[in-house]
């Protein structure tokens, strides 16, 4: 849904699960800091605010968006954690550029979280401009690390809790 018609900060809180026993690494890209690092600061809170230790939220910085599959696969590899978050941002500019680069990012994300069995989320803003991307990094439209942690929450708990799960989808 486009965040113009959603804040990216709401999400219903009494359906959350407790993260307190959940381990977390994130992973920063340093490109455009001043907005990676507004998403990190809604993330991290976020995590915190539904349990999460902070000895059990892990941090890697890596130089920009394209090197966040592996700044997250290296991170998964030493804590092993229940969920990966990537947090970047890819500003459009002149040339497609943004587009190899979120395509990239993205594919490599979903692989690993399908090889893995392990959630790695896509908290990576692609606006076409740096305004679009101040309005999601806690502007008018909230932040979209906000929903990258919550996010990661769920996945973990169905990660640590499917196994009880009765109902199946066919496969």
């Amino acid at each position: 849904m486009a965040s113009a018609l959603k804040n990216l900060s709401e999400y219903d809180d009494s359906t959350m699960p407790d993260a307190s026993a959940m381990r977390f690494a994130i992973v920063v890209a340093e490109w455009n800091a001043h907005i990676t690092h507004a998403l990190y600061e809604g993330c991290y809170d976020t995590l915190i605010k539904h349990g999460a230790k902070p000895e059990n939220i892990h941090t890697a910085q890596v130089p920009g968006s394209f090197e966040l599959p592996a700044g997250a696969r290296i991170l998964a590899g030493q804590i092993n954690p229940d969920a990966v978050i990537c947090l970047g941002c890819v500003i459009k500019g002149e040339t497609n550029h943004n587009e190899y680069i979120n395509t990239a990012v993205a594919n490599a994300l979903a692989q690993m979280s399908i090889a893995s069995g392990r959630a790695f989320i896509f908290g990576v803003l692609t606006p076409n401009d740096e305004q679009q991307a101040l309005d999601r990094a806690g502007g008018k439209y909230g932040n979209k690390g906000i929903e990258a942690a919550a996010t990661a929450i769920r996945m973990a708990s169905l990660k640590l809790n499917g196994k009880d799960a009765k109902k199946s989808i066919g496969f």
